[in-house]
């Protein structure tokens, strides 16, 4: 090793990066097949609005310049061409420094839809993923072997990850340092895996060892990060079997995955390395200029992690370049879901039937905040009968077990889940998600795993607010369901659309 590379650490720079871009990939799908209801034209949060307002200097994005449903969407399948390039090996065919710009592509092509995605794209896991992959490209290529300083700072990461998780529980709920928050997070964590009801029933002594596990792997073991190998190497090992034990637990989008990742690119793989050349001095230079930059921005992350008000996910920079991270600084005791229902009966009777272009017509009015939906108690008959929408991940038949959905990221069913903590975080969409289950409209039924009303939209929808809770092994043994739910309340009582003059309404 001379001072500038590493070549013992060329096969771990290789794993590193196939799985780095296999993790994009996953990323890029998720936004080509779910923006259109989400962020489009006429979506519940329409990115040509949010451009509008948002300054360029504080959102960077390609669709600041121009946005089109046609463009984001060939922008999402060409990041999945990109991310399955890279993950084919295609930057070793390629010279250095264009190495490095196919690496930068996925970046720039990700933080063009992070940061004008609102509230679909406020996760921890969005900013991880650019971090990463913007030092990613610096890692080289085929022609010169891993930097050390690229090396370090991806520890670096691993390390606030981590560490800065740590500090976050121990600053918040008490049931951390009681150790016993895993008595209620595998039931009451956002999207349970199929196996979260085995986990939920562990003995208790063992919930409290996990627990116990976490804080040392969180705020002890990442210090081994910078020692010398192999305690640095076991020290990354123990961090991705603590990871994957979270993967057999819930879904947790590709937050798992790529923290496995980025513990990856510490970890010293036997394998011989190929005879290359000394880095290039323009490589040198960058690459020096790099790792001063990344310093000075991290005062930021180092002096929040150290504040007593520490705060987690947050982001000090537009191009996402250093964040803060963190998960779970407070852990439900009750799990709460939000099940929408619609109803075809109708007392008044009334009902719109529109074509495809009113109903773009209401989705626009809708989204320039004109009243396009009502309240309608009065007009639902007693005896209506309501048809509730089942979900992919989110919890809703109580027969229907949870699913594995991550990498993956089903982010309606993750907002619904913040909906049913606190009605506020739906404040933003959830009147447009509703007024397109009015509609039956195709692209936010391609988020849902069951429509009651494939023929024609209900008249009325409706939110109710259930508690949930894992049934016990004899209530399993008995009634075949993992879950248990109680009516709480109504959440959004019976909404139909607001109905409008005939000139008002284009034919």
């Amino acid at each position: 090793m001379d001072w500038f590379t590493a070549a013992d650490y060329w096969l771990c720079r290789l794993v590193f990066q196939r799985a780095l871009a296999a993790v994009y990939l996953v990323a890029f799908l998720t936004a080509a097949l779910q923006f259109r209801a989400l962020l489009g034209e006429r979506g519940m949060l329409p990115i040509p609005r949010f451009v509008a307002r948002i300054p360029f200097a504080r959102a960077p994005s390609l669709f600041q310049l121009h946005y089109s449903d046609r463009f984001f969407a060939g922008c999402a399948w060409s990041g999945c061409a990109v991310s399955a390039a890279l993950l084919a090996g295609a930057d070793s065919l390629l010279p250095l420094w264009a190495g490095i710009l196919l690496w930068l592509a996925p970046w720039a092509l990700y933080l063009s839809v992070v940061n004008v995605g609102q509230t679909w794209y406020a996760f921890g896991w969005e900013s991880l993923l650019l971090e990463t992959g913007f030092l990613a490209a610096f890692l080289g290529n085929d022609e010169v072997a891993p930097p050390v300083l690229v090396l370090f700072l991806l520890r670096w990461i691993l390390f606030r990850v981590e560490f800065g998780a740590g500090l976050i529980k121990l600053r918040g709920d008490t049931c951390w340092r009681t150790l016993t928050c895993l008595y209620y997070h595998h039931e009451t964590q956002p999207m349970p895996g199929p196996l979260s009801w085995f986990f939920h029933h562990l003995p208790r002594p063992l919930h409290r060892a996990e627990v116990a596990a976490n804080h040392l792997t969180q705020l002890v073991v990442p210090v081994l990060l910078f020692t010398p190998q192999p305690i640095a190497s076991a020290a990354a090992a123990l961090m991705i079997v603590t990871q994957l034990w979270l993967v057999l637990s819930g879904n947790f989008s590709w937050l798992n995955w790529i923290t496995i990742v980025l513990a990856l690119s510490a970890l010293r793989i036997p394998g011989s390395a190929p005879a290359v050349p000394a880095a290039p001095l323009w490589y040198e230079v960058v690459v020096l200029a790099l790792a001063a930059l990344l310093v000075v921005l991290s005062y930021h992350p180092v002096t929040n992690m150290i504040s007593r008000r520490q705060v987690m996910n947050r982001s000090f920079d537009p191009l996402h370049l250093v964040n803060t991270y963190g998960a779970f600084g407070s852990v439900s005791r009750v799990r709460y879901e939000v099940a929408v229902e619609g109803t075809t009966d109708d007392a008044a009777p009334y009902h719109l039937r529109l074509d495809r272009h009113q109903a773009d017509w209401y989705k626009e009015r809708g989204n320039q905040g004109y009243r396009v939906l009502e309240r309608a108690d009065q007009d639902v008959p007693a005896d209506a009968v309501w048809q509730e929408y089942s979900f992919h991940g989110k919890p809703s038949e109580p027969r229907r077990w949870p699913r594995q959905f991550a990498p993956y990221h089903l982010r309606l069913d993750w907002l619904l889940w913040f909906v049913a903590l606190s009605p506020e975080y739906g404040v933003p969409w959830f009147d447009g998600f509703v007024l397109r289950l009015l509609l039956n409209d195709r692209d936010t039924l391609r988020l849902i795993r069951h429509n009651p009303f494939p023929d024609h939209p209900p008249a009325f929808v409706r939110a109710r607010l259930y508690r949930y809770r894992f049934t016990t092994w004899q209530e399993l043994r008995e009634t075949h369901a993992c879950w248990h739910r109680e009516y709480v309340r109504d959440l959004v009582p019976p909404i139909r659309l607001r109905p409008l003059p005939d000139p008002h309404i284009p034919t």
